[in-house]
């Protein structure tokens, strides 16, 4: 599970987050790369845009949930 005080610094600010725990797999980033991005220096993924609507807040769930290292976290949930 993502840990908050583990969030990378990199993230845009919001609820959804990913933290130290990502290994670069590229999962997050094939399936929603208008979402996740890859950090150059550190090669970790990390949310660039939060998502709004209720359909991209789904996708980002269904991303979180099929994480392999569960790096991917939600601080309101």
């Amino acid at each position: 599970m993502a840990t908050l005080t583990d969030r990378l610094p990199e993230n845009v600010a919001g609820r959804y987050y990913v933290d130290s725990s990502c290994i670069d797999c590229d999962q997050c980033r094939a399936l929603a790369p208008e979402f996740f991005v890859r950090h150059e220096d550190s090669g970790l993924s990390y949310l660039q845009r939060q998502p709004e609507t209720a359909e991209d807040i789904a996708r980002v769930e269904d991303i979180l949930n099929t994480c392999a290292t569960a790096s991917i976290g939600n601080d309101g949930a």
